[in-house]
């Protein structure tokens, strides 16, 4: 069984105001689940997780519910949720919630202590409280402020979207490493190794520019911890959605690819069970 544990849905004109930057035209479209079929088929992908795309409003959630009643393979959905508001949205009373296995917010746009933030704290135990996952899309800088709050929130289940952003094209691994053992000492937080590829040159990566980033995530994290995600159609700016899943697997042991392709996921998502 192989899941996707990251991947997105839009429609243009729905809010998604991110994808008006020049560089993002070539995925400047409409996005559905029927686009994404035969690559999952291809693939031997089974089941999915479809995140929030940016919009940044809770209407969102009732659309990917809505995609996630009419595709089965779909078999969770993190929502998007402020975790600073001071109440927490009815998504229980959508149809489909029983899909709902977590919740994000766009922190990689705050500041660099915004997870310090009492009221945050507040937000993100309240959705712990409710068996949702949370998860964190941040930059490198962010990593010690998730660190504390991880540690602060041990109930709470963390999940690091796309190994915290490490800057690949650039080549700066040791402040990435840095800022990431914190992270990973932490029981309660795992991670996905999804959006690398956009991380790297777009034009030029090589699986090579990839692997000191996945094989550090494996050491700390292990792969109990760690879960493949293709961020397609993100990823499609620097590869198709087979050579994504291809590199993941290359760049794990055979050992290790039941875990990373699949068994991370349904556990920390808790697929199939609801949240």
């Amino acid at each position: 069984m192989i899941v996707d544990a990251h991947h997105h849905l839009w429609h243009l004109g729905g809010g998604y105001d991110w994808l008006d930057a020049p560089a993002l035209a070539p995925i400047r479209r409409d996005f559905a689940f029927t686009d994404l079929l035969g690559d999952l088929a291809e693939a031997g992908v089974t089941h999915t997780v479809l995140v929030e795309g940016g919009r940044c409003d809770a209407g969102e959630a009732a659309v990917l519910l809505g995609h996630a009643r009419e595709h089965p393979q779909i078999a969770g959905v993190v929502a998007w949720d402020d975790p600073a508001a001071p109440v927490f949205p009815a998504y229980r009373d959508l149809p489909g919630a029983g899909r709902l296995v977590g919740l994000r917010a766009q922190v990689q746009a705050e500041d660099v202590a915004y997870l310090d933030r009492a009221d945050v704290r507040a937000g993100l135990r309240r959705m712990g409280a409710a068996g949702l996952a949370f998860d964190l899309v941040i930059r490198p800088d962010q990593l010690p402020a998730a660190a504390r709050a991880a540690a602060a929130l041990p109930d709470v289940r963390f999940v690091l979207d796309h190994l915290g952003k490490p800057p690949i094209r650039s080549g700066g691994f040791a402040p990435w490493r840095a800022g990431l053992l914190g992270l990973a000492a932490l029981p309660n937080v795992s991670a996905k190794l999804s959006g690398l590829v956009t991380e790297a040159d777009w034009e030029h990566w090589k699986r090579e520019d990839l692997r000191p980033y996945v094989e550090e995530a494996l050491l700390l994290f292990g792969p109990g911890r760690l879960m493949f995600g293709s961020d397609w159609p993100v990823c499609l700016l620097a590869a198709s959605y087979a050579e994504v899943l291809a590199a993941v697997s290359d760049l794990v042991s055979p050992g290790e690819r039941a875990q990373v392709l699949g068994g991370t996921a349904v556990e920390v998502y808790r697929l199939g069970r609801g949240a």
